[in-house]
């Protein structure tokens, strides 16, 4: 190999997104003294805090186990408005930490990343953007995220419609004036399940149409008052300690028992109390078993199904949105104040897509096996293309030829959820089978500060390449196939297998060992001077 010197390189550190997980990236960067920029596709910071500004788009982690917890002075200066806060408040939030810390000169929005190749001559990648900007990075996190793709429903005649059309991630900034429209929402996740009550008061009718029902449960959201900001204040190092060692990165209570422990009776309060509880709560504080006893989750989705029915007024309405093929926790659940409650306005329709697909949509409207609906407005909650939807995208290519788009047609493989064989120098934080359920930024806070750590050793160590061996990436893939079946989230039609998104091969995208699994192999790799091999030298000019 050719010598190498750091003036073959524009920048150290190249950080693709400006999100949650792309501005911490640039702040560990810059504060461990390496030249680093960021590329950021919006026209703002905040990845899809600002993407996703639909009605009632929020948070469904509590706010301040969401935000940055690396610094106490941020932490206790930012006086969150809500439990679980909105989007206008987190992008003012991430727009606060990139002033408060100087990273903003580091930052190009409005810059999409259209290739990232590897030259092994120089060590370097070589990234282009959609501006035929060039620049040559030594190193090159993409923080691009699981959520940043929206995908569009396999519908015929989606150009067609000549009202307006707007998927949830991907919302305008001009805020859509709802009043007297009649409205569709297709799809019933978070965001289809956050967007029907926030507009039901004010259009003239609204439909959404549901694929398969899913088990939302209310997120029991509450103002933060003056004593409570004084508790996290008081407790920040607390905080710091469990978010940075529990296995969901929340603070949630245990259940501190199994469900074996309680009567049929007890258990009936116990569900009543989960069902009051705000947010994820309702898998963290649940019973130690109820994410590996089929019977006893049975008996908890029971309690939920009797619960819609309790609040939905319609009968069959009820039934519709009950799940029948998935347990409580299957499928990511959503969070949502008042969902149910607003299938019981007048206005309101369920229609249930198992029963009357849609054939098209056309210039007025959406066509079904049962007829044709007009509309105004017509909203895609449609999801994500989940885990690979970014990086299979942004024309990365590797070495031997390892091109992201052909070699992971068939799924991922990696090693830890944000490095790859064949992807020297190259890591994506937040991607495919980086989480494994849970908090995601404190997952991903996990891997941004191993990679800047191990950028740091490197520098000090004389390394210039880190790579994953096909060894370390073959052990971890194992582990997540030999522990996925096992997982909670292990409904093969759900978005974690990327099923929501026709044609693509269906394979677990989360991390199935969780937190412990990716610390087990990290510090396992980290244990010898040169990673077990995953770390190496590259002849340099002397300077």
């Amino acid at each position: 190999m050719a010598n190498i010197s750091d003036d073959d390189v524009d920048v150290e550190v190249l950080v693709i997104g400006a999100g949650v997980v792309g501005i911490y990236a640039l702040y560990r960067a810059i504060e461990a003294g390496f030249s680093a920029l960021s590329m950021e596709a919006g026209d703002g910071v905040g990845g899809v805090w600002y993407w996703n500004r639909y009605p009632a788009a929020r948070f469904d982690s509590e706010s301040y186990t969401y935000g940055y917890i690396f610094s106490k002075e941020l932490f206790e200066e930012w006086r969150w408005k809500e439990e679980f806060a909105t989007q206008p408040e987190i992008e003012g939030y991430l727009n606060h930490v990139v002033d408060r810390f100087g990273l903003r000169r580091h930052i190009r929005t409005g810059t999409r990343v259209v290739s990232a190749l590897w030259e092994e001559a120089g060590n370097v990648w070589v990234v282009t953007t959609d501006r035929g900007d060039t620049l040559r990075a030594r190193w090159v996190i993409s923080a691009t995220g699981g959520l940043s793709v929206p995908h569009y429903p396999e519908i015929e005649g989606l150009d067609d419609f000549r009202g307006e059309a707007h998927h949830t991630g991907a919302w305008p900034h001009t805020p859509l004036d709802f009043d007297g429209k009649r409205v569709a929402i297709i799809g019933n996740g978070p965001s289809g399940a956050q967007l029907l009550p926030a507009i039901v008061d004010d259009v003239e009718a609204v439909d959404l149409y549901q694929r398969t029902p899913t088990w939302t449960t209310p997120l029991n959201n509450a103002p933060i008052a003056g004593e409570r900001h004084q508790w996290l204040s008081d407790h920040f190092d607390e905080i710091v300690a469990i978010l940075t060692s529990s296995p969901s990165g929340f603070l949630h209570e245990p259940a501190g028992k199994f469900s074996t422990d309680d009567s049929p009776e007890e258990r009936q309060a116990f569900y009543e109390k989960i069902w009051k509880s705000p947010g994820f709560a309702k898998l963290t504080a649940n019973y130690y078993d109820m994410t590996t006893n089929r019977e006893v989750n049975l008996e908890f989705c029971e309690f939920l199904a009797d619960k819609i029915r309790t609040i939905v007024d319609d009968p069959m309405t009820a039934e519709r949105l009950i799940p029948k093929d998935h347990l409580f926790g299957a499928k990511r659940p959503p969070f949502v104040a008042n969902y149910f409650e607003s299938f019981n306005k007048p206005n309101a329709s369920l229609i249930a897509l198992r029963e009357t697909p849609i054939v098209r949509v056309d210039a007025t409207g959406i066509d079904t096996t049962e007829r044709h609906r007009d509309y105004d407005i017509i909203v895609y909650a449609t999801g994500f293309d989940f885990g690979t939807g970014a990086l299979t995208r942004m024309g990365v290519r590797g070495r031997e030829g390892l091109d992201l788009h052909v070699d992971w047609a068939d799924g991922p493989s990696d090693f830890a959820g944000f490095s790859a064989h064949l992807l020297p120098n190259f890591f994506f934080p937040g991607g495919p089978h980086g989480a494994g359920g849970g908090n995601y930024p404190r997952y991903s806070q996990d891997q941004v500060d191993w990679i800047l750590d191990t950028l740091i050793y490197a520098r000090e160590h004389g390394f210039d390449r880190f790579e994953p061996t096909a060894a370390h990436q073959d052990a971890w893939m194992t582990m997540v196939e030999t522990l996925a079946p096992l997982s909670i989230f292990s409904a093969e039609h759900s978005h974690y297998y990327g099923a929501n998104v026709e044609g693509k091969v269906r394979k677990f995208l989360l991390n199935p060992g969780g937190r412990a699994k990716l610390h087990e192999f990290l510090d396992e790799m980290s244990a010898t001077h040169d990673f077990g091999g995953a770390l190496t030298a590259v002849a340099r000019v002397s300077v």
